[in-house]
């Protein structure tokens, strides 16, 4: 099943260390616009789950979503070329 990116924002007390927390998450696709509509949380493949509000390509991709997706198979499975 292909994947895509969407964002994600985690509203925490200010520390001041700025927007460390908000990344673009690797999703299914099929999840991503029926979320969008109807405003259903999301699970990334790193396991955050959000409700998409914003465009991820403001943000950089997750490192835990991107390191998953490049371990992937062909298959959309954890090694399965």
């Amino acid at each position: 099943m292909p994947f895509t990116t969407e964002s994600e924002t985690i509203l925490r007390p200010s520390t001041g260390d700025g927007d460390h927390d908000r990344f673009a998450h690797y999703v299914k696709k099929d999840q991503l616009l029926p979320s969008t509509v109807e405003g259903t949380p999301l699970k990334a493949l790193c396991g955050k789950i959000w409700i998409p509000t914003r465009d991820p390509k403001n943000y950089a991709v997750c490192p835990t979503c991107k390191e998953i997706f490049e371990n992937l198979g062909s298959e959309g499975e954890p090694g399965a070329d």
